[in-house]
């Protein structure tokens, strides 16, 4: 990897507080009482204090135990260190005394044990002895987003590691003609998956629209909305606003992906209604950021995400006679996987903010008062700290699809993004001052 770029300056461009499309919430509004935003400070700070212990004193990051602690066997993982570099690296522009430590750590691991010197890239995890090694589109988004945050946050490092991702994703991941990622590679490129993901295309949208924000670089927004043309307006929208995860190679819905294994962590079967709501999120932001960029906006942008709220509440919210939100339903929108993740809540709440903040509609902020009682009440750990990461059909912890506390991210990025305009994104926002 070549140091010429490590001491690059982040770029600030001209920052405008808020998207035009940006409405102010009724003055009785959450959004703006100044107890609730130093509630949601309170709470990201204690996340934060938690996740700290996740430093893997070999490299990177590890996944934490119920009680935050790493166990004997913890092993580097890539998306955690990818995750917690951009929390920290969000951390260290608010002011947090420790967090640039820690970023300089993610950004040591991602430039050197976990990349590959090789054949290019990153692995899952710290490749062990006899292990084989895959590249994936979803570790890749998230190596991206931690490179454009830490490098934002003035990491000397980081700069290197953004052009070598950006160059990684331009080169081996996206696909011109399809207007997506590709999904999966063998180690050395030869070998690529038949397969093709909506979970990865999502968080690579969310990875594009921060790059896009952070390199002031209007293509990576233009390429961000040709995901979510493809993925969400033709193929959501016409199944009554269900997200379709899974596509053969040639972008044929496959509907049967995973049938046998529903509880997978990444790729469940059927619809994932947390993803409905991130989905949702993201279109707002993205709406936001073409504006703000002086692109064209389609106005079905806005008309999606509501779609993709309001079925993902009727199908997902108290379905089973329990309060909280399932993981999974199939195509005749019975529930798969009863278990509640804290992600999604996290995701339903902070899309509920976004979609209040565009549109003034007093729904949505029943919805997000109602999220964060559900996510206060259940979800919240006083005792050993952080959130339940899972639970079951009737609220009690669980770890049916996740154990341990592995996560910082999804409930941390709940702390701010309520607090912050629609566009831009997280680590412009923040280095600018918005937070």
């Amino acid at each position: 990897m070549s140091d010429s770029h490590c001491n690059g300056i982040p770029l600030t461009g001209n920052y405008r507080p808020a998207a035009s499309s940006d409405l102010p919430p009724r003055r009785d509004s959450w959004l703006n009482r100044l107890s609730h935003w130093a509630w949601l400070e309170t709470e990201g700070r204690r996340l934060l204090a938690f996740y700290r212990a996740s430093r893997h004193p070999q490299c990177g990051f590890a996944a934490l135990d119920d009680d935050g602690r790493l166990p004997e066997d913890a092993h580097p993982d890539t998306m955690i260190t990818a995750r917690m570099t951009h929390c920290f690296a969000l951390a260290t522009m608010r002011g947090e005394p420790g967090a640039a430590p820690l970023v300089a750590h993610g950004v040591a691991a991602l430039c050197g044990p976990l990349r590959d010197a090789e054949h290019g890239g990153w692995y899952g995890a710290l490749p062990r002895e006899g292990e084989s090694q895959t590249k994936q589109a979803y570790i890749h988004a998230f190596v991206a987003l931690a490179a454009a945050s830490a490098w934002q946050a003035g990491d000397p490092a980081a700069k290197a590691l953004l052009d070598e991702i950006v160059e990684v994703i331009e080169t081996r991941f996206w696909s011109e003609d399809e207007g997506r990622l590709r999904e999966g590679f063998s180690r050395d490129w030869r070998d690529s998956e038949a397969y093709r993901g909506g979970n990865s295309n999502m968080h690579a949208t969310e990875a594009f629209l921060q790059l896009g924000d952070v390199l002031d670089a209007p293509k990576w927004h233009r390429r961000a909305l040709s995901i979510v043309d493809k993925i969400i307006h033709a193929h959501a929208r016409p199944n009554d606003y269900r997200v379709v995860e899974h596509f053969d190679s040639e972008w044929q819905e496959w509907r049967d992906y995973n049938r046998d294994t529903p509880k997978d962590p990444f790729r469940p079967y059927g619809a994932t209604p947390g993803h409905a709501f991130e989905w949702a999120r993201l279109m707002l932001h993205l709406e936001g950021g073409l504006q703000r960029h002086g692109e064209s906006v389609p106005g079905w942008l806005l008309e999606d995400a509501q779609g993709l709220f309001r079925r993902a509440t009727e199908l997902a919210w108290h379905v089973d006679g329990e309060p909280g939100l399932i993981y999974t339903h199939d195509w005749n929108d019975q529930p798969v996987v009863h278990e509640r993740m804290h992600w999604t809540l996290a995701e339903a709440a902070s899309t509920a903010a976004a979609l209040l903040k565009r549109t003034g509609d007093a729904e949505y902020e029943t919805w997000y008062r109602r999220f964060w009682d559900y996510i206060d009440s259940y979800l919240v750990d006083r005792e050993r700290g952080s959130w339940w990461q899972e639970l079951d059909r009737h609220n009690r912890p669980s770890n049916e699809v996740w154990s341990g506390k592995p996560d910082l991210y999804h409930a941390y990025q709940a702390t701010l993004l309520p607090r912050l305009p629609l566009s831009p994104t997280l680590a412009r926002a923040i280095a600018d001052g918005a937070l």
